[in-house]
């Protein structure tokens, strides 16, 4: 996987079970078993999907007596969202651009293309 901290988390996104048990976290914690028990898989197969999710510091796991809860870590969404954020302020700074110019230009009728006086396939000529 990729070294740098948005890589990682992009990358552990990048599955749809693993984006799905995020958006379970984020309603609350759960444990292993409970986020197991929608999927078509072992428990041993979530557990591999929250191991990328922790490795890439979305999730975090913590011991409450006999339970064992995975914590969503919300933090790691800011770092998405500055650099999602960033490229949609270039975007609209972009359209801003197009929206003046395509203002400064006169008004005129569009032209409609000529019409095709060669006779089409299937009809008489």
């Amino acid at each position: 996987m990729a070294a740098d901290p948005l890589s990682r988390v992009f990358s552990a996104l990048a599955d749809p079970t693993r984006r799905d048990i995020v958006a379970r976290l984020a309603v609350g914690d759960a444990t292993v078993n409970e986020l197991a028990a929608p999927y078509d898989v072992t428990v041993q197969a979530v557990s591999k999907h929250l191991k990328v999710l922790e490795d890439a510091g979305l999730v975090s796991r913590s011991r409450e007596a006999q339970r064992r809860p995975v914590h969503l870590e919300a933090n790691v969404f800011d770092l998405m969202t500055k650099w999602i954020e960033r490229y949609r302020r270039q975007a609209e700074e972009r359209y801003r651009r197009l929206d003046d110019v395509l203002r400064s230009m006169p008004d005129r009728a569009v032209p409609h293309p000529p019409a095709d006086p060669s006779p089409k396939e299937g009809t008489p000529s």
